[in-house]
């Protein structure tokens, strides 16, 4: 392994970084001290390790066997949201929705109140234009800055990432370690209480008290994944220790001792059961990686 200044460490336990608290350990977890150490470090990294960064860990399955080479992790020094000029926000790829939201909230910027929903980083909502109540990440996307496999750094606008529901072209290893985002004027109290509208309607209609990964699968065209599943049966449907929420049956959720092979072996039963009921194929929403056990 190349020396890095961040922090390296061998054989780390990924279930303690992800919401559904299952998964095996990376082989190397990667805490980069800033853009110019990750830089460094994949460009001396032996080409045949893969790479793989990690967020808030809330849309992931990491499987029980672990994941094999570097799992890329950006801490403190990858969470800064400042506001650039009157409309646009300069955000870390670590940084959470909450803290994007918030900082556009105080400088009067409207239009990613919708990041107050999404549990995760600013890193995963680039890669997989991450959304709610009808926003996209690509609405407010400018630009993101990578590091690419290689070590390359690069400049990506919008339209170079392809975004389609739920995807982008992102290339395979790169690391988002910082967007800008444009909005458009607003006053902050009627931002507030955007933000509070969607807090409410999620802790309305989401299980946020459960170790759960957010959406399971993807809307098919026309459709609501939740409406398919339950259509099909499903709500309260168990494998092991995982369960199919109650609450919300977009949503798997482990209740306590469940591992990462029930809750994978889960939402398959569940896409199974809705294509015997709808013939439709649910996409998982969730990225599963790593090795079975």
């Amino acid at each position: 392994m190349p020396a890095p200044r961040g922090r390296l460490t061998p054989a780390a336990p990924l279930a303690p970084l992800v919401w559904f608290k299952t998964g095996g350990a990376a082989e190397w977890l990667f805490e980069p001290a800033d853009a110019d150490d990750l830089a460094a470090f994949l460009a001396d990294l032996d080409p045949a390790i893969p790479v793989m960064a990690l967020g808030l860990g809330s849309n992931l399955i990491v499987r029980d066997g672990g994941v094999p080479g570097v799992v890329v992790r950006l801490g403190k020094p990858f969470a800064k949201v400042e506001a650039i000029d009157a409309v646009t926000l300069r955000c870390g790829g670590g940084a959470s929705g909450i803290l994007v939201s918030s900082t556009a909230r105080d400088a009067g910027i409207g239009g990613t109140e919708f990041l107050r929903s999404i549990p995760g980083t600013v890193g995963g909502f680039v890669r997989m234009n991450g959304g709610a109540y009808g926003r996209e990440v690509k609405d407010v996307l400018v630009a993101c800055d990578v590091v690419l496999r290689s070590g390359e750094r690069r400049t990506l606008s919008v339209g170079d990432l392809r975004y389609t529901y739920r995807h982008s072209d992102l290339p395979e290893g790169a690391v988002v370690v910082s967007a800008t985002f444009r909005g458009h004027p607003a006053e902050p109290a009627t931002i507030q209480a955007e933000m509070d509208r969607i807090a409410a309607a999620r802790e309305a209609s989401q299980p946020l008290r459960s170790k759960t990964g957010g959406s399971t699968f993807k809307n098919p065209p026309g459709e609501k994944a939740w409406a398919l599943v339950d259509a099909a049966g499903c709500r309260g449907l168990m494998r092991g220790g995982a369960q199919v929420s109650e609450k919300h049956t977009n949503f798997l959720i482990n209740t306590g001792d469940a591992t990462s092979a029930d809750i994978e072996a889960l939402g398959d039963d569940v896409r199974a059961r809705v294509k015997a009921a709808s013939r439709i194929d649910l996409e998982w929403e969730i990225q599963r990686v790593g090795r079975s056990a």
